[in-house]
C-alpha cells in the first residue's frame, strides 16, 4: 500500500490486485513474481533510461499494489497485471478499470499461458472495453515498440526460471498450447496503446 511520499514525481511500479476464478499451475494469481519482478524492472528501467525512478530511503525502488477500486490507481500511469488468465472482475472493478484506461492509464498484462488463459482474459477485458469499439490488434515486429530501445526481430518467449530448470531448458510452459508468444494491444482513437498483452511469455 503506497504512502503519500511514494508519489514524488518519479516512476512508480504499480501492480494490480485481483481475484482469481481458478488456480493456474505454477502461478499465484496477481502476486506471481511479486515483488522481484517489480523491483528488477524498476532497477533496469533506471539503468537503461533517463527516467527518474522513485525510491525509498533504503534505495529500493518504490513499488506497490493497488486494487482497481483504490483511489491511488489514478496516480499510476503504468500498472502491471500478472497471470491474468485467472482474473475475474467485480462490476465495480470493471467500471474503475475502464475509467482508469479512458483517462490515459496504461495496463500491461503478462505471464499468462495457453488458450484457456487467453479466453478468460479476453472475456474479462471485453467487459471493460467493448471490443466493438476497442478491438484487439496484433503488435508485430513492424511496430515501433520493437525498436523503442533495442531492436527486436520477434517477441521472445521467456519461461519462468523454475519451468526452465525443471524442463531441462524448455520455454513453452503449456507445450503445444503455448508454443507461439504473441503481443496484442487495445488501442484508443489516437493510436495510443491502452492495454498491452504479452501472451505465452513471462517478460516481467
Amino acid at each position: 500500500i503506497p504512502p503519500e511520499s511514494s508519489f514524488d514525481g518519479g516512476f512508480n511500479f504499480c501492480r494490480v490486485m485481483y481475484s482469481s476464478q481458478w488456480r493456474e499451475a505454477g502461478g499465484q494469481g496477481w502476486s506471481t513474481d511479486y515483488p522481484d519482478a517489480d523491483i528488477n524492472f524498476s532497477i533496469r528501467f533506471a539503468e537503461l533510461t533517463k527516467v527518474r525512478v522513485s525510491k525509498q530511503a533504503s534505495g529500493v525502488p518504490n513499488h506497490f499494489v493497488t486494487r482497481m477500486t483504490d483511489p491511488w490507481l489514478m496516480r499510476c500511469p503504468f500498472v502491471l497485471g500478472s497471470d491474468v488468465g485467472t482474473m475475474t472482475l467485480r462490476d465495480e472493478e470493471v467500471v474503475a478499470l475502464r475509467d482508469y484506461l479512458l483517462k490515459g492509464g496504461f495496463f500491461w498484462v503478462d505471464d499468462f499461458w495457453g488458450s484457456r488463459a487467453w479466453d478468460v482474459f479476453e472475456n474479462e477485458i471485453a467487459r471493460v472495453l467493448p471490443p466493438g469499439t476497442y478491438p484487439f490488434r496484433d503488435i508485430g515486429p513492424q511496430h515501433p515498440i520493437y525498436r523503442a530501445m533495442f531492436p527486436l526481430a520477434e517477441l521472445p518467449q521467456i519461461p519462468s526460471i523454475q519451468f526452465w530448470r525443471t524442463s531441462g531448458g524448455g520455454i513453452s510452459e503449456r507445450g503445444r498450447d503455448s508454443a507461439v508468444p504473441t503481443m496484442r494491444a487495445v488501442i484508443d482513437k489516437h493510436r495510443n496503446i491502452m492495454v498491452l498483452m504479452t501472451h505465452n511469455t513471462d517478460i516481467s
